[in-house]
């Protein structure tokens, strides 16, 4: 087991940021660990990587407690923290065998290790530039670069893509699945797309609590017996009234701009026969249907449902 995390509690004051998790990665997972501001994300990260103590629980990391082995811990995992802790005076390359020193390499082994990373990570076209002089995207590659320095089992990323580009992002999601086939990834982000094409597993967090905890596929899949249709409705005079009239009849309805022309998203039991509903409403109010079309789940969709409730306060 790569990642043992057991009946984890984090306090502060009378506020309590995570309450009673638990949770297991296996080598070779790439998990995403998702959540809204404030759920406790960055919190628990920051307990498995040994820079908070928790108030309760257990972490283990490849066998070894992050409470009594911090030493060994930190040889075990890569760590890109959400504000990427860079020195700006420093060169790239000086900054990577500077970290690669902390860790005790010696000097071939560290050269090439700092050789491997700027190759895996791209940066050779800019790895003679100081830090500072570098892009956002090239600022989270040499981040993620420090942290694959030391060759570490398990890597641990906290919102890896935020402020970077589509390219840029396309580049990160390229590093952080070819990390994967050997060592086990657990990633936070916003940027739900990426972990869905990215992550194999989702883990949803939300006031301190794990509310989700499945394989992606599964997690998308599972539509607790809703279906969604687009649909845009001609000969409708008063949009207002007609959504009232769609209202009395179907569980749920938004409008959305997701077509040609503005219409609504409308939620139905599974085993309601909502095309034969829809066929004689229109009937009945001399509507006709210009766009119909089902709306497949996504992880935003599961996201929201599972965490509507949360706040907007800082993880």
């Amino acid at each position: 087991m790569s990642i043992s995390v057991t009946g984890l509690t984090k306090t502060y004051g009378n506020q309590q940021a995570v309450r009673n998790i638990s949770f297991d990665v296996e080598q070779g997972e790439v998990v995403g660990f998702l959540g809204p501001n404030g759920a406790g994300k960055s919190t628990t990260m920051k307990i498995m990587t040994g820079y908070l103590a928790p108030t309760k629980g257990e972490v283990e990391i490849c066998g070894y407690s992050v409470a009594e082995e911090s030493t060994n811990i930190r040889r075990k995992i890569g760590y890109l923290p959400e504000h990427n802790p860079l020195y700006p005076d420093m060169g790239v390359i000086d900054f990577l065998k500077f970290s690669g020193s902390l860790h005790r390499m010696g000097k071939k082994e560290l050269k090439r290790a700092v050789d491997y990373v700027v190759e895996t990570c791209g940066l050779a076209p800019e790895a003679h530039k100081n830090i500072r002089e570098l892009s956002k995207g090239y600022r989270q590659r040499t981040g993620v670069a420090h942290a694959l320095l030391h060759n570490p089992d398990v890597l641990i990323l906290d919102e890896p893509t935020t402020g970077l580009d589509p390219n840029q992002i396309v580049d990160i999601r390229s590093l952080i699945k070819e990390a994967g086939r050997e060592k086990t990834v657990l990633l936070s982000s916003h940027i739900l797309k990426e972990v869905e094409v990215t992550c194999s597993r989702v883990i949803i967090i939300n006031d301190g609590e794990i509310v989700a905890d499945e394989p992606t596929e599964t997690l998308i899949r599972k539509t607790s017996g809703v279906k969604t249709y687009f649909v845009v409705l001609g000969g409708v005079d008063n949009p207002q009234h007609t959504e009232q009239i769609l209202e009395t009849h179907f569980s749920k309805i938004n409008p959305s701009d997701a077509g040609t022309k503005p219409g609504w998203h409308i939620e139905t039991g599974e085993n309601t026969p909502f095309q034969q509903k829809l066929a004689d409403l229109c009937r009945e109010h001399g509507w006709h249907v210009e766009e119909l079309r089902p709306v497949e789940n996504s992880l935003e969709d599961i996201f929201r449902k599972l965490t509507s409730t949360s706040g907007d306060r800082e993880s």
